[in-house]
């Protein structure tokens, strides 16, 4: 990693970790979708999986925009995350905890996308880059969205799976 210098380093550190994060999810979420025996969680991580390639195409907007490559560096996080998804699918369990599990292995990504892109809109607001923190915003809430939904969806999982 370069040293850097100045919040704009850092923000630029930021969508590099960002753009990675979004680029392994394109892999995940397909595996997520096939695991899952629930029609609406299905179609949530179906949902989402179109929304997470969009965030990639945002993304390298936003690299167009600020003249500077988004490559090069591998979110150490997302990967973690992705793994415990991966461990859930493994896991021999019922069909109805498998997709509570998901759920909640979903919910970790979504909240760590959260708070990323909430500090990366922020820095880029007090870099002057108001066109960028425009598209982080629309990221944010479609991540809130997200996760929103994956929390209606966990309410009426999770009385199928105590009784199984």
């Amino acid at each position: 990693m370069s040293k850097l210098k100045n919040l704009e380093d850092f923000l630029i550190d930021e969508l590099k970790d960002l753009y990675s994060a979004e680029k392994q999810l394109t892999k995940a979420i397909p595996k997520m979708i096939k695991a899952t025996t629930s029609p609406e969680l299905k179609k949530a991580f179906e949902d989402h999986l179109k929304e997470t390639n969009e965030h990639v195409s945002r993304l390298e907007k936003i690299s167009e925009m600020i003249g500077r490559g988004l490559g090069g560096k591998k979110c150490s996080a997302m990967e973690g995350l992705i793994e415990e998804g991966e461990d859930v699918i493994k896991e021999e369990m019922t069909d109805e905890v498998r997709d509570v599990a998901l759920i909640a292995a979903a919910q970790r990504v979504e909240h760590y996308e959260i708070a990323a892109y909430g500090c990366a809109r922020t820095y880029a607001r007090l870099c002057g880059y108001e066109d960028i923190m425009e598209y982080l915003q629309e990221t944010l809430d479609e991540e809130g969205n997200a996760n929103e939904k994956l929390n209606e969806i966990a309410e009426e999982l999770n009385p199928v799976a105590l009784t199984e």
